[in-house]
């Protein structure tokens, strides 16, 4: 159980000033993460390791010469949100670009990949890269659905390595590429992950069992198996990895291996098990090359273990043994010359200005409409936060009810405070967006704050919207959410709620009824839409390795959404002004 913390809500920024704090040679806070404590020379390319917190070493642990240039740290599970992202890595940009290094999960994909394109829109040449090295989260002809978990640590290590040998950004990219292309990671549990503040794990493996194929978030393992003796599990591991030995490795017999403890597993017994790993791998003809045995990539206090097997070549080995000097991690201490800051490119190159127009007329009354529903939505989210922390346990991390709660909270205060500066709808809607991607992070975050976005695009500054327009928002916000996502109806996501109330509110918009009475019809619509998910098996997000533990459970997205649409179908009367 995770015993020491504040305000659970607060755990990550605690643990960054922390961090910080504890290593001021190594790393500086920023908004967001950290960076190197010393700018690095004119014209590198940035390498920024990401994602949720809760795993340390990875990912703010191996920030420093030889390895990482920054990280971007999440909530605790949850993927950074792109502002943060885009924070950290202004602030770690050098001239050579930026590259984002991740585990496949959707939240991060998206939320980075937003990062990247706003970075690039700003004159800084950025790229992401998602690594997808665990084995038992898709068969191997579907290896770009896996998920990235321990095996990620060795595509940091040579990314980094070759940025710091100079290498441009493409060349980091194909490093990155080429060292996940061959590298397999198979986990195990023995038991579950506890949240800060939370009285139970996220899941429990039965006395004399273990969970094959966990996640590195607090996801169970796909399959339950008998757990035996050390040299049964290490023959386990070793037989599974050697099964999905990747394509055009079958004359390298030099590895890169780390034996990972995932937080409560002790140093002895990982080095119990690592003696037979060594001599199963010595049997198959295999060597490793400096083995990593210890807490690499962990989640929070969840007891279990992973191998990671990564077949070099000549160039990965020489960036696998490159010097490195970081908080959790070394290899022959590495020390950097000062740099002159002055030397850096200018960071003039910031977002342009956009300034929102004021509001007038009946847009007045329509920016406090969007603030009311703020309210309403605030209201019903923290009065089901504990309830949507259930259903997201199931088949995730069990984050949700909280996340959202951030997200709303963020976005209601910055709406009100656009408001009370009488601006325009739609920049109420988008600092309100703005601020749930922000606060919130993970997959939600992003979509949230590109939906609330997108609905204020289509609203006028200085009148009332018309029925099409309202119609309009309504579809507009489907299209925001289903083109960032990628998600479509069946896929048990939130589209699943959003799509048949964005089409019944238009319809029927469309065809004469009056506002509310279609909004609250078409919220009603969304509700049954997102209680029949429960029947649905998950092909999208994090959920998608345990597809066969969430059916039967109404997907948390869809639940939620549902929710908030429902409460603000509750405003009525203020709805019930039809436009013009």
């Amino acid at each position: 159980m995770t015993r020491l913390f504040n305000d659970p809500a607060r755990f990550t920024d605690d643990m960054i000033t922390g961090f910080a704090a504890a290593h001021p040679e190594h790393v500086r806070a920023v908004p967001g993460g950290v960076v190197r404590a010393r700018p690095t020379r004119a014209g590198k390319v940035a390498v920024l390791t990401g994602g949720g917190s809760g795993h340390y070493p990875a990912f703010c642990g191996v920030v420093g010469p030889g390895f990482a240039d920054g990280s971007v740290i999440g909530n605790v599970f949850t993927s950074p949100s792109a502002a943060h992202a885009r924070s950290v890595a202004e602030a770690a940009e050098a001239g050579g670009g930026v590259l984002f290094l991740f585990g496949n999960y959707a939240g991060d994909v998206i939320n980075f990949g937003l990062a990247a394109r706003q970075l690039e829109g700003d004159g800084i040449p950025a790229r992401c890269f998602a690594v997808t090295d665990d084995i038992a989260s898709a068969p191997a002809d579907q290896t770009a659905r896996r998920r990235g978990i321990a095996g990620g640590f060795v595509v940091f290590k040579t990314a980094s390595a070759a940025a710091e040998e100079g290498a441009c950004l493409d060349e980091v990219v194909r490093v990155a590429e080429h060292t996940n292309a061959r590298t397999r990671t198979l986990g195990v549990a023995f038991d579950g992950c506890t949240l800060p503040g939370a009285d139970a794990p996220l899941f429990t493996v039965p006395e004399g069992r273990l969970g094959l194929g966990l996640g590195i978030h607090g996801e169970p393992g796909v399959s339950e198996d008998t757990l035996g003796t050390a040299e049964d599990l290490a023959r386990a591991l070793v037989t599974g990895l050697l099964a999905d030995r990747p394509d055009g490795t079958d004359g390298d017999g030099r590895v890169a291996v780390v034996l990972n403890g995932l937080g409560a597993t002790k140093y002895e017994e990982l080095y119990v098990l690592w003696g037979a790993v060594a001599r199963l791998l010595d049997e198959a003809g295999l060597t490793p090359v400096r083995p990593e045995v210890g807490e690499l990539v962990t989640s929070l206090d969840m007891a279990g273990c992973s191998l990671t097997l990564s077949w070099l070549d000549d160039e990965l080995e020489r960036l696998w043994l490159a010097p490195a000097d970081t908080p959790a991690f070394s290899r022959t201490p590495l020390s950097e010359p000062p740099v002159d800051a002055a030397a850096r490119p200018a960071a003039a190159r910031r977002r342009p200005d956009r300034s929102a127009a004021t509001a007038s007329g009946a847009a007045v009354e329509v920016a406090e409409l969007a603030v009311s529903a703020l309210r309403a939505a605030r209201d019903v989210l923290h009065r089901d936060a504990e309830a949507l922390g259930r259903l997201d346990a199931v088949a995730g991390d069990g984050d949700h009810g909280r996340g959202m709660c951030k997200g709303v909270d963020a976005a209601l205060a910055a709406a009100e405070k656009a408001h009370a500066d009488r601006l325009a709808p739609a920049a109420v809607l988008a600092a309100a967006g703005d601020a749930w991607a922000a606060e919130a992070g993970g997959t939600s975050g992003a979509l949230w704050g590109a939906a609330l976005r997108a609905v204020g695009a289509v609203l006028p500054a200085d009148r009332a919207p018309e029925r099409t327009e309202l119609a309009s928002a309504a579809e507009e916000a489907l299209t925001a959410v289903t083109s960032l996502g990628g998600a479509e109806v069946g896929d048990k996501t939130l589209v699943d709620a959003l799509a048949p109330f964005a089409t019944a509110f238009a319809e029927r918009l469309r065809t004469g009824a009056p506002v509310a009475e279609a909004y609250a019809s078409a919220a009603a619509e969304a509700r049954a839409a997102a209680e029949n998910t429960a029947g649905l098996r998950p092909r999208l997000g994090r959920a998608r390795p345990l597809a066969d533990r969430s059916v039967g459970t109404p997907d948390p997205g869809a639940t939620s959404l549902a929710a908030v649409l429902t409460a603000v179908a509750t405003l009525g009367a203020m709805i019930g002004n039809d436009p013009v």
